[in-house]
């Protein structure tokens, strides 16, 4: 007889639809769960400490934070508590982006990417990825 192990992740309490903006230091930590998958606060401090030395309270009271917002959920039922980015690393950067470009560009996709080249010359190999997306958009107008 087979059995499933249970998991229960901490869903937030918060009842909006989609997580709030994170911050610089909780980037830091969803490019850590993105990159190595659910994990535990240890193994979270393990990668923030090769960039700057990080406590483990404050690992842990940011992750905490993070899960209020909606940003990271939790399994309960796991010793020690396991914790997984709430959406991808593409949702998160669309909710950004959405965010930046009503905020800063008034809506302007055009505006918005335009500057970004300006900052930050694209590679042959992004160009060429750019206009692919443009060609795929154009043929969905017709």
């Amino acid at each position: 007889m087979m059995t499933k192990d249970l998991v229960t992740w901490e869903v937030p309490m918060i009842r909006t639809p989609a997580p709030k903006r994170p911050t610089n230091s909780e980037l830091a930590i969803l490019r850590i769960l993105w990159e190595k998958g659910p994990s535990t606060v240890r193994q979270v401090l393990a990668e923030l400490n090769r960039d700057r030395a990080t406590g483990y309270t404050t690992a842990l009271k940011m992750m905490q934070i993070m899960t209020e917002k909606g940003l990271v959920e939790r399994d309960k039922s796991a010793r020690p508590q396991i914790y997984r980015p709430r959406l991808s690393r593409e949702q998160t950067e669309r909710q950004l982006v959405r965010d930046l470009l009503e905020r800063a560009f008034a809506g302007s996709a055009k505006r918005l990417v335009l500057q970004a080249l300006a900052v930050k010359k694209a590679s042959a190999e992004e160009m060429a990825e750019i206009e692919k997306l443009l060609n795929k958009l154009e043929e969905e107008k017709q």
